[in-house]
């Protein structure tokens, strides 16, 4: 009976796991962009995924232009002009929800 229960978990948690995984295969490359291309840091992006980027003085205007080209090419998502707004760019977990907004995988 244990052997049964164990093998019904199991779906849920490969699940449970590929969300994980597609978690970070948006998190990780908008922090990796950010600390190499924002930060020109050798020792990754420091800050939680809410931190706001702009408070923080991570980023400006100029910076805001290259995370939604980032963006574009990376996970091939068009970003309107509209979609520029603080809700959608203003840190690494409001970018990720963006594109998976974008893409589908919400």
């Amino acid at each position: 009976m244990e052997i049964a229960d164990e093998q019904e978990r199991k779906p849920e948690h490969d699940f449970i796991q590929m969300t994980t995984t597609m978690n970070q295969e948006i998190e990780v490359p908008i922090r990796n962009f950010i600390a190499s291309n924002l930060l020109y840091s050798k020792d990754g992006f420091n800050y939680p995924d809410q931190a706001s980027l702009l408070r923080e003085g991570i980023i400006d205007s100029l910076g805001v232009v290259e995370l939604v080209e980032f963006l574009q090419t990376h996970f091939n998502v068009k970003v309107e002009q509209q979609e520029v707004r603080p809700d959608n760019f203003d840190s690494v977990a409001n970018m990720a929800a963006f594109v998976r907004r974008k893409t589908g995988a919400a």
